[in-house]
């Protein structure tokens, strides 16, 4: 999986436009046939562009492998309102850098130009990739599993979760405890994982992670 990766951000990602390619060569030249894709313009949507949905699964991946440089690298090319921060990238992406684009261009002199906009499924991923696999909270049933997977120079970060009635303040800090240390209200727990319970109160969490030399926050 790794190779697999490693290869797909060398040939993919346009950092000059700020995209994550679906493939490349686009389907325009060759007597391969991979159905409908190939009716569209070379380097849009599916034919060769930023399919976002795709883009927002290779960050996934990386997030999995604990590649925290390339998630939070990644995450910013593909962030809508990096496209519009100046006169200059607002012409080039011409789309509202308020929603996700589900498809950007590619190909020259439209690289970079947003496409189908307000688009539910992109949006629907990226919400995952931010809440699951970026800040690392991911709710099965009664249960908080903790895993960010935030950028190397980040020192802390802190949100509000809501249960039901319930909100647990977390408090997510590198390097105050010589290893992985989470508390709940104060009681230390044996693993990244809160209970959840429905109670309408406020619960205070702190998570510590250790300093590490690996890329993963979290283990």
């Amino acid at each position: 999986m790794q190779a697999s990766l490693n290869s797909a951000y060398k040939y993919l990602v346009r950092k000059d436009s700020n995209i994550i390619q679906l493939l490349d060569p686009p389907f325009d030249t060759s007597d391969l046939n991979p159905g409908y894709i190939k009716g569209y313009v070379p380097g849009v949507r599916e034919n060769g562009g930023q399919y976002t949905h795709a883009a927002i699964w290779m960050i996934i991946a990386f997030a999995k492998l604990g590649e925290n440089a390339k998630v939070w690298e990644l995450l910013q090319m593909i962030n809508p309102v990096n496209h519009g921060k100046s006169a200059q990238e607002i012409s080039v992406y011409k789309v509202e850098p308020y929603v996700l684009a589900a498809d950007v261009y590619a190909r020259e002199p439209h690289a970079g130009r947003g496409g189908w906009t307000w688009y539910t499924g992109s949006a629907a991923w990226m919400f995952r990739l931010l809440t699951e696999y970026f800040l690392g909270l991911k709710q099965e049933g009664d249960l908080l599993k903790l895993n960010p997977c935030i950028p190397p120079d980040w020192k802390s970060f802190q949100l509000s979760y809501r249960y039901k009635s319930t909100v647990y303040e977390l408090h997510f800090i590198r390097g105050i405890h010589p290893d992985n240390c989470l508390l709940v209200d104060g009681i230390l727990q044996s693993e990244a994982i809160i209970k959840l319970v429905d109670d309408g109160q406020v619960h205070q969490v702190e998570y510590s992670v250790k300093n590490t030399s690996q890329n993963q926050l979290a283990s």
